[in-house]
């Protein structure tokens, strides 16, 4: 009897049908986001304050006729916007990775044909069959697994492809999951099947996690935030006191042009620019550095991010571990001689049984297999040069069933008969070998050993065959058992190292795994982590947000965890204060990743859309890597601390001499072109020493810093306007000694102008460090600063010789002896700031023990 087209389980839809849902619908592929336009995206950037402030004062510049500063100044202005364009970019790039997992075509049936259609056009109701290696197109609803196993580790985490079965009718499925189901964007290691599609689009499993990239809305970059609190305050204070200053000097002496020449240049001399050039030099600089590491900054602030972290939490499979399936142990039957063989991938020639057993577990696979436990039997025959499959011919398998959880092949060899080998589930296999209750118990208390150590079992048998007839069941053929294969997924080699950096470091490690609880504490046991708690995500599930922070110190591994959990954890870690890295490698972790502070995906092994969402990304998945990381991270907001005392420092001696004329009636010498050349050129080539200053000693033996540390404390803060008076005083001096000896104004300026600048490179020697005191510092190893100070003195040079920089500058002539005195006030800054630090560093050392990354009070 012809089966009835009625019936679209043998059939599919009709094209009529399939249209109409199509159109109900929508396609079967993630939705565009809400973009922004181009135009929206430059408007926000335009309103950020750093982007303001060079903005306007470009504009200023322009306005009064300084054509060269006020082109830099737009210059510094695009290169912010296009830093911001760029990185809101990214967000609209990891849903275009997430469309590109679902499958380009699939097979499916329509008017009772299979034919191949896009997987966009895919329709709830679709009937489509999936093959070994296919891309599972939409979420199904099975109606028929042949062998049917499916490497989930995408969504799910788990390391080990998941066998589907077809659940009688009524039956619930289990809580671990449903085997009737196949989720789109996973893979088919292995059988085949068809079935009914249940969800397409935003609608499936990966379409909700693309909705929820979308929502998520990520921490704004601390460093970012305080930055631009700092800049708004500098820019209010100096508005302010300029504006205060134009209008007392134009009414106490009634000449508003010079006022208002002098305002703008004590406004300028008290506005920030260099404080969005030193970050972004910093952060460009940062990721350059971490690239020589192999790690690639995706978000160049996430690496002085990571120096801060307190937490991270890492994905277990293809994170900790290879996401590779490895035989780590053999095991003959019970009572047999020499009955283990522990780490048999170092073995190079083992004992004949064991040869026996491995070539029956590879005869008992595919000769060329997808799945990762058949690949691992293929691997380590390789090693050690079997290849029992060589001249056989397969005459005949028998897949996994509900009824025997086991698989089994039958290979014709030359000059050898026929042989069955089976490996699968062991209670199967005892079955298939009909052992006694004795032999069952024994067995099966061996592989309770092996499971403890988180090991994945599997039993191996053989049976000679004579060329009788195959039953219909390989149950009653003459099993043999052969013996245990212990599998794991292996650490990488890095990881129990790089764990071990991270506790001294201060940095918790949390393990969050979608795999069983005993797989999962036995990789947090072979990496190193902490003694503490493991919890499940059906524990999880149970606690509200009050209880699971009173247990998140005691956790170390998360298990069974689904998606949408890994979000919560680290959002509950967040929640506590706690600067939290997670690290992963699958669509799963990529929400984690986003709303992480700090995302780091794997580059090798790594889906497109973890490493779209991730800041950092491990481009040789060496989990090593990222201690490095840490390291520069520290080394990163250690120098950019000391980088921003040093602005703080340059703008008191700048500020007090454009304030002297209004307090002294002394001529103006610095006007905007002065500050603009001191801001926008001098002060940011010395800063850029600081970035290549060596980490201090103890950077990766104290603790992480408490997050809530401002970028510029009241102490830093403090110590640049110490510097800035000392500095400020001495140039003052030399001012004011060239005015009482009746210089001109120009040779005044130009004097004026040297000292300041070799003041200012005293404070970069003072500033290298914050622990160190005395001249000893002069021996940390910094290439980068000789090359600054031959830059600033090459610059220098040409200001004074170049007739047209002279003019331009309205420098006179100096001397000799005019140069000495000013080469004299920067080492006089050097000499009492270094006495100002011992006398500092010894009242602490009096009071108890600092740390060296701190700067003195």
């Amino acid at each position: 009897m012809a089966p009835s087209r009625d019936r679209p389980e043998d059939f599919g839809l009709s094209e009529t049908e399939a249209r109409r849902r199509l159109a109900a619908d929508g396609p079967n592929e993630l939705a565009d986001p809400d973009r922004r336009t181009l135009a929206g995206i430059l408007l926000e950037a335009l309103t950020e304050p750093m982007s303001a402030l060079l903005l306007c004062g470009g504009v200023l510049y322009l306005v009064l006729g300084d054509t060269t500063e006020a082109i830099v100044l737009f210059l510094f202005t695009t290169l912010s916007i296009a830093i911001t364009v760029v990185q809101e970019a990214r967000t609209e790039r990891i849903l275009d990775r997430l469309r590109d997992l679902t499958a380009p075509t699939a097979l499916v049936a329509r008017d009772g044909e299979r034919r191949r259609l896009p997987a966009r056009e895919l329709v709830r109701g679709d009937l489509v069959f999936l093959g070994e290696g296919d891309r599972v197109p939409a979420d199904l609803r099975l109606v028929d697994a042949r062998d049917l196993s499916i490497d989930e580790s995408l969504l799910t985490g788990e390391s080990v492809p998941v066998a589907k079965s077809i659940l009688p009718a009524g039956a619930a499925p289990p809580a671990e999951g449903d085997p009737a189901t196949a989720r789109a964007g996973t893979l088919v290691v292995r059988g085949s099947g068809h079935g009914h599609v249940e969800a397409t689009g935003e609608r499936s499993e990966i379409g909700r996690i693309g909705r929820s990239l979308r929502l998520l809305e990520p921490e704004a970059p601390r460093l970012r935030a305080q930055t631009r609190r700092v800049v708004t305050l500098f820019a209010v204070g100096g508005a302010a006191v300029s504006l205060t200053a134009v209008v007392l000097y134009g009414v106490l002496r009634g000449n508003w042009l010079e006022a208002l020449l002098s305002g703008i240049a004590l406004g300028m001399s008290m506005l920030p620019e260099e404080f969005p050039l030193v970050l972004t030099v910093f952060v460009a600089m940062g990721a350059w550095r971490i690239s020589r590491v192999r790690v690639l900054a995706r978000r160049g602030d996430a690496v002085e991010a990571l120096g801060a972290t307190t937490v991270l939490c890492t994905d277990k499979t293809g994170t900790l571990t290879r996401n590779r399936m490895t035989i780590v142990e053999l095991r003959r039957p019970p009572g047999t001689p020499a009955a283990r063989l522990a780490d048999p991938a170092r073995v190079g020639a083992p004992a004949p049984e064991f040869r026996d057993l491995l070539a029956d577990g590879v005869l008992a696979s595919a000769r060329h297999p997808h799945d990762p436990m058949e690949l691992a039997f293929h691997d380590l025959a390789a090693a050690w040069d079997l290849d029992p499959t060589a001249g056989a011919e397969l005459v005949h398998e028998w897949g996994l069933s509900d009824r025997l959880l086991a698989v089994t092949r039958v290979w014709r060899r030359p000059g050898a008969g026929r042989l069955a080998a089976a490996k699968g589930a062991p209670e199967a296999i005892a079955e298939l070998c009909a052992l006694d209750p004795t032999a069952r118990t024994a067995l099966l208390a061996e592989v309770a050993t092996m499971a403890e150590a988180g090991l994945r079992v599997l039993a191996v048998a053989a049976a000679p065959l004579d060329e009788r007839a195959l039953p219909a069941t390989p149950l009653g053929l003459p099993f043999g058992l052969a013996g245990l294969v212990g599998l794991a997924d292996p650490l990488r080699p890095s990881v129990p190292a790089a764990v071990a950096a991270c506790r001294s470091a201060g940095v918790r490690v949390v393990m969050i795994s979608g795999d069983h609880p005993a797989t999962a504490r036995a990789v947090a046991a072979r990496a190193g982590l902490a003694d503490g708690d493991a919890l499940t995500g059906a524990d999880l599930e149970r606690l509200d947000d009050d209880a699971l922070a009173a247990r998140l110190d005691r956790i170390r591994v998360f298990a069974r965890v689904r998606p949408e959990q890994k979000l919560r954890i680290v959002r509950a870690y967040a929640a506590r204060g706690e600067v939290v890295a997670m690290t992963g490698d699958g669509v799963n972790d990529a929400p984690s990743l986003k709303a992480a502070h700090v995302g780091i995906a794997m580059g090798e092994r790594g889906t497109d859309v973890a490493r779209e969402a991730a800041s950092l990304v491990l481009l040789d998945d060496d989990f090593g890597a990222i201690v490095a990381a840490v390291r520069l991270g520290r080394r990163i907001w250690d120098n950019l601390q000391k980088a921003m005392a040093f602005v703080v420092a340059v703008h008191v001696p700048i500020a007090g001499l454009a304030l002297l004329p209004f307090v002294f009636g002394l001529p103006i010498l610095l006007g905007p072109v002065h500050i603009a050349f001191l801001e926008m050129v001098i002060d940011p080539v010395c800063s850029i020493a600081f970035e290549a200053e060596p980490e201090e000693d103890d950077v990766m033996a104290r603790p992480p810093r408490d997050p809530a540390t401002p970028l510029l404390s009241r102490r830093l803060i403090a110590w640049g306007a110490i510097q800035g008076v000392v500095a400020l005083a001495l140039v003052a001096a030399v001012e004011l000694g060239a005015v009482a000896r009746g210089l001109p104004v120009a040779e005044v300026r130009a004097l004026t102008f040297f000292a300041l600048v070799f003041a200012l490179i005293g404070l970069v020697f003072v500033g290298r460090t914050f622990g160190a005191t005395g001249f000893g510092l002069l021996r940390r190893p910094n290439p980068t600063l000789a090359l600054v100070l031959a830059t600033v003195v090459s610059v220098l040079a040409v200001s004074l010789l170049w007739p047209w920089a002279s003019a331009l500058l309205r420098f006179g002539p100096l001397h000799a002896d005019d140069i000495a005195v000013t080469v004299a006030a920067g080492m006089a800054t050097i000499l009492v700031l270094e006495i100002v630090k011992a006398v500092v560093h010894r009242l602490e050392r009096s009071a108890g023990p600092r740390g060296t990354a701190l700067p003195p009070a």
